[in-house]
């Protein structure tokens, strides 16, 4: 798991597993937002999987995906909401990493 910050309140990280919560956890995340669709790649977990376990740990939840369409302004108005929902900091994941960012630097510029 490869977490960058964006900022003190934001970070992004490729794919996570349901075995790295509990260092997504002790990290100090309150939340995850997962910008992956589910299926996207073999041997990916679901969502709900890692959402379940994020609950266990008193994480926070969103899944906002972004397919092969990029970032469509659902998505952004679905991150939106959830940086308004959602403590912090949080934690952002897709593939690699850049959904997850582009996705918030374009959510970011909708709440400014």
């Amino acid at each position: 798991m490869d977490i960058r910050a964006i900022n003190d309140e934001y970070s992004v990280s490729g794919q996570i597993t349901v075995e790295d919560l509990d260092a997504v956890a002790a990290l100090g995340f309150k939340s995850i937002v997962c910008h992956r669709p589910d299926h996207e790649e073999a041997g990916q977990p679901d969502f709900s999987v890692i959402a379940a376990r994020a609950k266990e740990l008193g994480i926070g939840t969103a899944h906002v995906p972004v397919g092969p369409m990029g970032v469509t302004a659902e998505a952004v108005n679905g991150m939106v909401d959830a940086l308004d929902d959602l403590p912090r900091p949080m934690l952002g994941y897709c593939r690699s990493g850049m959904r997850s960012t582009k996705t918030y630097e374009q959510a970011q510029r909708l709440r400014d």
